[in-house]
């Protein structure tokens, strides 16, 4: 493990900065003396961070699906700050169906944002992080790891963004970049809540799940490690912490989570996200009605 580095001036840029993970992580680095630029949509969010973080803060609206705007908000990001020492990809997105009925278009926008708006990302900050010998880290799931019905896209880009990480840390290496991916179970975020609220099936759901997997986790923990791996320039980084060891059962845990969902919930929800569209059409059913159907998976 390398020895902690101190965070006060480092020139930090994070997406997806608006709420959740990106607004935490980004006050938490803002108290510890960084100094940060904020990349994503909802502008009037942004706003509200930055001015939480402290003047001084540069802000990028910025879609990461689209790869000339991120790279245009980064090189905007680095002249402003005189360059870049940490780039956090934490931009996404989350939605679900069973890829024989889902929109496709929702699925094509998972990938987009999760996995190309990353690569887009990384490939933009690269330039600036061999210059400073820089970290970026990447923000994937435990879904990459543990694979359910309903999640192909979600999965799949998480899972990408994984192996994403792991090819650019043997690449920039001997440029001196160091490179991290970090993994999380649910936590107490807008999205989650969200999610909880919107969706009726889910208390059912978390109930047939271990609990050690269903519990919402509190977000203040995970961006303390957050910031540990920042510090340490670490090569991965969970919350909850005991994932890490899990990952060496990866195997075993994708199988077994998967079939059990599948016995008991997979065939109920995929009739009942059918209904839907066959009622409504994939494109003219709500985003909220699609993910509701999939609350059983």
């Amino acid at each position: 493990m390398s020895s902690a580095q101190s965070l006060a001036g480092r020139r930090i840029l994070i997406t997806g900065a608006a709420r959740g993970i990106g607004a935490a992580l980004a006050e938490k680095l803002a108290a510890r003396g960084a100094r940060l630029a904020l990349v994503g949509l909802e502008p009037e969010y942004l706003a509200a961070v930055a001015e939480r973080c402290g003047a001084g803060t540069f802000v990028g609206e910025c879609d990461v699906s689209r790869g000339q705007a991120i790279g245009q908000a980064i090189d905007a990001a680095a002249e402003a700050l005189g360059g870049l020492d940490v780039v956090v990809a934490n931009a996404g997105i989350a939605t679900g169906g069973p890829l024989r009925s889902q929109d496709m278009r929702s699925w094509e926008r998972v990938i987009e944002i999760n996995l190309l708006g990353v690569m887009y990302t990384d490939r933009a900050a690269l330039p600036h992080l061999e210059r400073s010998r820089g970290y970026l880290l990447n923000i994937a799931s435990t879904a990459a790891v543990i694979r359910a019905p309903g999640m192909s896209a979600y999965c799949a880009a998480k899972a990408g963004v994984e192996a994403l990480s792991d090819c650019i840390r043997t690449e920039m290496m001997p440029l001196g970049v160091q490179v991290g991916v970090a993994y999380f179970l649910f936590l107490d975020t807008d999205m989650v809540r969200d999610a909880e609220r919107e969706m009726p099936l889910m208390e059912r759901v978390k109930g047939e799940m271990p609990a050690v997997f269903a519990r919402t986790y509190p977000l203040g923990p995970a961006i303390d490690e957050l910031v540990a791996a920042i510090e340490h320039r670490r090569r991965r980084v969970a919350y909850p912490k005991w994932f890490l060891k899990a990952l060496a059962f990866r195997q075993l845990f994708a199988s077994a989570l998967a079939e059990r969902a599948s016995r008991t919930r997979a065939a109920e929800s995929v009739a009942e996200y059918e209904r839907i569209v066959s009622e409504r059409g994939a494109g003219a059913a709500s985003a909220t009605e699609r993910t509701r159907a999939l609350a059983g998976l």
